[in-house]
């Protein structure tokens, strides 16, 4: 087992409530499928560091209250379960996967439902018409869009992580779509939703996004 899955390990049977040396099927489920081999971006090591972000941007002083920080790590620990890049509805099948384990641990409907929304809104990552979201959509979306503020050698080796997993995409497809991306995302008024996050790194984030897509309108 390496390193990053010892770390989700750890994080899920304390959340879970269960101890770290059991053997629970569901926990098993989740590390098999980040050990896939299409993944080359979103493996254990992304969901590792998406926690750490979470962790950190509730310690900090800036951020909101969260009224459900399990609920968080939960959907942290699930929100891409499902990863196949041909397909639409990963968020959508993740969610199902984080709300049926728990399920299987006793949670109740309305913190499932809590879970199942969190991950959804990974889906587009884009501001609801009247731009406000709850403190904890906040914070996961920030943590799962941390790498866009790599430093650059960082952030470079996400995109090529990214373009293997995208391989079935000719290159010609790849820069259209990938560039279409990169400008949702430049067009928003801001990348990240918590004072945190976006004191830490909304400037590089727009310095690494500009970049690659003056790279790819070459």
């Amino acid at each position: 087992m390496t390193a990053p899955e010892v770390e989700l390990r750890r994080v899920w049977c304390r959340v879970a409530g269960r101890p770290t040396s059991a053997g629970v099927p569901a926990l098993e489920a989740l590390l098999a499928h980040l050990r896939e081999p299409h993944r080359r971006y979103h493996t254990a090591v992304h969901v590792m560091w998406v926690l750490r972000h979470v962790e950190a941007t509730l310690r900090a002083p800036t951020t909101p209250t969260v009224v459900d920080p399990d609920a968080l790590r939960w959907a942290a620990l699930y929100h891409d379960a499902i990863y196949l890049p041909e397909r639409s509805d990963n968020e959508a099948r993740s969610a199902a996967l984080a709300v049926a384990a728990a399920a299987d641990i006793g949670w109740p409907a309305d913190r499932r439902d809590t879970v199942h929304r969190l991950i959804l809104a990974t889906a587009t990552h884009t501001l609801p018409g009247d731009g406000q979201v709850d403190a904890a959509t906040a914070v996961l979306l920030d943590a799962d869009l941390a790498i866009l503020g790599a430093e650059p050698a960082e952030y470079a080796a996400y995109v090529r992580g990214v373009r293997q997993e995208y391989a079935h995409v000719d290159d010609a497809g790849w820069r259209a779509g990938r560039a279409a991306v990169l400008r949702g995302f430049l067009a928003q008024p801001v990348l990240y939703r918590t004072a945190h996050m976006r004191a830490e790194r909304e400037h590089r984030a727009r310095a690494n996004l500009a970049a690659e897509l003056a790279v790819l309108e070459q």
